[in-house]
């Protein structure tokens, strides 16, 4: 029977100290956004022009008006599903640089079916034309996973040569076997039936902004609800350990890429029928795939931070555009504002001495704070 001091103490500390943690991360991206945004006001100040006037332009840019609020949605759907995309890969311990290329192949499959099926209705076309997308993704990621499984080549070369493959393979497509006819390098445009609702007329929002965010619940609820989802994450904290307990660890390795593959296709699929309506090999390497990376190590590879920052880096890049417009800001200025995030996100050490300097530890203090985490841990294994 445990001491009545002890007992109950212990524990309360230990949560105690976990919470202060939890609100330290929760802390890094907040400062680094911070710290990010007072690089762009100097900047703007060194040029000449006033860091209000530009921030303000911003602001309305993103959200001034029903219009501009329906542009910042429109940006910032495609950004959550590659956030997600990567964010998912990383709780594995992979790191998915090929969300970009797995975007593409998705918009190829989901402008195929859109245009060359015909006579269906709504209801079966346009989920047929998504689940086309989310398809081909998986696929495009299922192969570097699959290296990665069964032959240990690394992720990062494979999805970074799957990226160009993606690139040249859709280009061969759009002037070849699936090119409409005209000089552009285009698709046939897909069947209305195809294309995803548009809501709030005369705008351009679509359902895809409603799937996007049923996305990351659906994501949350598969990393942290399920039993698929344990032990990708436990694959993720320490593959030995995870072979150990019996997890299948070359199995975790392809779902997740498959899913991370799937998730980003999602992103192609709600491009090309919620706003394209054909794909465009002019316009097929958007970027938003490399800009998943920023917006997961923003949020911390959760899925809720990986919404709140697709939000953020969505308005900046709406905003940025009024910006230059109204201010006469160089839209760069907002550029270097993404990249200082990120850096301050990466370096996080950096951060983590802004909020809570190193002190030196008494050894008593010291010995006990090592006691309490192998109580920890062994409660956790309890």
């Amino acid at each position: 029977m445990p001491k009545s001091g002890q007992g109950t103490k212990g524990p309360m500390e230990r949560r105690t100290l976990l919470q202060r943690e939890e609100t330290r991360e929760l802390f890094i991206p907040v400062v680094a956004v911070a710290l990010a945004l007072v690089l762009g006001a100097v900047l703007v100040k060194l040029g000449g022009k006033s860091p209000v006037a530009a921030y303000s332009a911003l602001v309305r840019g993103a959200f001034g008006g029903v219009g501009n609020l329906a542009e910042t949605l429109i940006n910032v759907t495609p950004l959550i599903f590659t956030g997600l995309a990567v964010a998912f890969s990383f709780r594995c311990g992979l790191f998915n640089i090929g969300a970009e290329g797995q975007l593409i192949m998705g918009q190829v499959a989901s402008a195929w079916v859109g245009f060359a099926l015909t006579g269906l209705p709504a209801f079966v076309h346009m989920p047929l034309a998504l689940v086309a997308g989310v398809a081909a993704g998986a696929a495009w990621g299922a192969v570097p996973g699959y290296l990665k499984a069964r032959l240990g080549v690394h992720e990062v070369i494979n999805t970074i040569m799957m990226n160009y493959i993606a690139l040249y393979l859709s280009h061969y497509l759009v002037i070849g076997p699936l090119k409409a006819p005209g000089p552009l390098p285009v698709t046939p445009t897909i069947a209305p039936a195809a294309r995803l609702w548009r809501f709030l007329p005369p705008t351009r929002l679509h359902l895809g902004v409603v799937l996007a965010v049923a996305a990351v619940w659906l994501v949350y609820y598969v990393l942290f609800r399920t039993t698929l989802g344990y032990e990708i994450r436990a694959v993720g904290q320490n593959p030995e350990a995870a072979r150990y307990g019996g997890i299948s660890v070359r199995r975790n390795i392809v779902l997740a890429m498959v899913i991370s593959g799937g998730l980003a296709g999602a992103a192609g699929a709600v491009q090309v029928l919620g706003l394209q309506y054909k794909f465009l090999d002019i316009f097929s390497f958007t970027g938003y795939g490399f800009d998943g990376i920023a917006v997961a190590l923003l949020g911390r590879n959760h899925p809720l931070g990986v919404l709140a920052a697709a939000c953020l880096f969505g308005t900046l890049a709406r905003g940025a555009i009024l910006m230059q417009s109204i201010a006469r800001i160089p839209k760069e200025i907002i550029g270097i504002v993404q990249a200082t995030i990120v850096l301050f996100v990466a370096a996080d050490e950096i951060i983590r001495r802004f909020i809570a300097p190193r002190r030196k530890a008494a050894p008593a203090a010291a010995a006990q704070a090592a006691l309490n985490g192998v109580e920890g841990g062994a409660d956790h294994g309890a």
